[in-house]
């Protein structure tokens, strides 16, 4: 998972929480009193705790000294991406499950366009599933519709984070 931080009038700034070390996990789950599995969850959920938790790990890699009272970014100020490698897994989950109905996948791959940190590493991992140049587009290449899933469908493992905390 990637975490864009963007304080209010700074630059973003990339986190990159998809591979953290033992000692990192250890200290974020003593900080959040949350075991590993519930944090990184919460990534995916979009738990301002969780976000905000591991922001913070991953922060005190260039910023040693930094306190976790002293980082405290409005909610807003963290979004939540897929990285590439979790971007490849969501489009097979997405295809295996919404797979037998196009429309359902449709609003799948919309969703995973959005999650993902680079929209074109979502439309290369959609082909791979389909073998088309990009999904929402029929055989001559022309948009089609596509309905989002996110009200009517059962979160699950193979739904893509929420992108913010809001």
């Amino acid at each position: 998972m990637i975490i864009i931080y963007t304080p209010e009038g700074g630059l973003s700034e990339r986190l990159d929480a998809g591979r953290l070390r033992a000692s990192e996990i250890q200290i974020a789950e003593r900080t959040a009193d949350r075991p590993w599995d519930v944090l990184r969850g919460g990534l995916v959920d979009g738990d301002v705790t969780a976000i905000r938790t591991l922001a913070w790990v991953v922060k005190k890699r260039t910023e040693p000294t930094l306190r976790f009272a002293a980082f405290d970014p409005f909610e807003d100020e963290l979004v939540v991406k897929l990285d590439p490698r979790e971007t490849h897994r969501y489009a097979a989950e997405m295809f295996e499950r919404y797979g037998h109905d196009p429309d359902e996948l449709a609003g799948a791959w919309a969703e995973l366009r959005e999650a993902a940190d680079d929209p074109a590493i979502a439309d290369a991992a959609i082909k791979e599933q389909t073998g088309s140049p990009k999904a929402g587009t029929d055989a001559s290449g022309s948009e089609t519709s596509e309905t989002s899933t996110s009200a009517s469908s059962p979160t699950t493992s193979a739904t893509p984070p929420t992108t913010s905390t809001t």
